[in-house]
């Protein structure tokens, strides 16, 4: 099933275990492969090193030069919530991809390349126009005007990963995924473009519409950062608590049943905890995409499949790379930058190329 799937290079160290096996014998090389696996102490030290001093960067560099502490105490603030928020938003869309590749048993899949980030950025338009054509402005069902946008989001992710979910319950093949989700992301796409067309006449309105659907974290403060915290640690605690239930899912359905998993609970746990992730990312940060693919694909090779390394690997790392993308988006030689989705945009895209080329290739070589 792994191989119909297109797993290349993703498969646990558990695959050649049959379902015959006893489930104390799985376990017992479940534990030997993990060891196996086990990133080197230099690999983590190294990883969180240079996030610190990528982090530090974002602090010192910006559009008006390098910072002084004495001086721009004000600037270092600002910089400081970006450098944050940017850290939070691409740590949870980098293990949001770890998740979502893990659900779907396929490397291809990404929350932007399967339509949940596009499902974010539609559901956080309409909460944006509920919220500002609400009456007085106070809230809509007991729910306050600051929470509709992430409330949105989050109801647009889930909704993506549910159809998707049950797509491959009803054709398990790696082009019918793709497929599946290149059509979500194309009619939320659309859908977000439409409601931004009709906006013209409000300025403000269609401008917040641009920020959510091209990335933009220049207005981070405060508010952003608590809503980005309290998000990232909801939805990123469950799933480092579940890391070991995501493992035995990566070795298959059934193998997951023979251990004693509920496999539909488990399932709508985890698509909870990756639409709430993605939607913090969206609500706060915008439209940033191919971060959970960049990253999860770049770490696998030396950190290996379990999860309990995986995820707060991807998490730092992940923080890492948008920090870098931002900043080089604030240096871009533009009055206003490059929005940051537009910029990881262009370096995901042939990174995805890239990957899908060579999955076709294994593919051929297999039939």
């Amino acid at each position: 099933m792994l191989t119909s799937l297109g797993l290349v290079g993703m498969t646990s160290p558990s695959r050649s275990l049959t379902t015959d096996t006893p489930a104390r014998d799985r376990r017992s090389a479940r534990a030997q492969g993990e060891a196996v696996l086990a990133p080197s102490a230099q690999l983590v030290v190294g990883l969180f090193v240079i996030s610190l001093i990528v982090m530090a960067a974002g602090l010192a560099i910006g559009r008006s030069g390098w910072i002084d502490l004495e001086r721009d105490a004000w600037l270092l603030r600002m910089r400081a919530y970006r450098v944050a928020v940017a850290g939070l938003c691409g740590g949870a869309l980098s293990i949001s991809g770890v998740v979502v590749q893990t659900l779907f048993r396929n490397p291809l899949a990404s929350p932007q390349i399967l339509g949940t980030t596009s499902g974010a950025v539609l559901g956080a338009h309409i909460a944006l126009l509920v919220s500002v054509f609400s009456l007085g402005g106070g809230g809509v069902l007991g729910v306050v005007p600051e929470m509709l946008i992430p409330l949105g989001a989050t109801l647009g992710a889930c909704l993506s990963l549910l159809v998707l979910l049950a797509v491959v319950s009803l054709h398990e093949d790696s082009l019918a995924l793709l497929l599946a989700g290149f059509a979500l992301m194309t009619l939320f796409q659309g859908a977000s473009t439409f409601l931004t067309s009709v906006s013209q006449e409000a300025w403000e309105l269609n401008r917040a519409f641009s920020a959510l659907s091209q990335g933009d974290i220049s207005a981070a403060g405060p508010r952003q950062l608590l809503l980005m915290l309290v998000m990232a640690a909801g939805g990123a605690l469950p799933l480092f608590a579940s890391s070991s239930t995501l493992d035995v899912l990566l070795s298959g359905e059934e193998e997951a049943r023979t251990l004693g998993v509920d496999v539909t609970t488990a399932r709508f746990w985890l698509v909870l905890w990756v639409a709430l992730l993605t939607a913090g990312a969206i609500a706060v940060g915008g439209g940033v995409g191919f971060v959970g693919l960049i990253v999860p694909h770049a770490l696998r090779p030396w950190v290996g499949q379990r999860h309990r390394y995986l995820l707060p690997l991807s998490f730092v790392a992940g923080g890492g790379f948008v920090v870098v993308c931002d900043v080089l988006c604030r240096l871009a030689p533009l009055p206003s930058g490059i929005p940051l989705g537009i910029f990881t945009d262009v370096i995901g895209a042939p990174i995805f190329l890239r990957m899908l080329l060579r999955h076709m290739r294994a593919q051929s070589l297999q039939g």
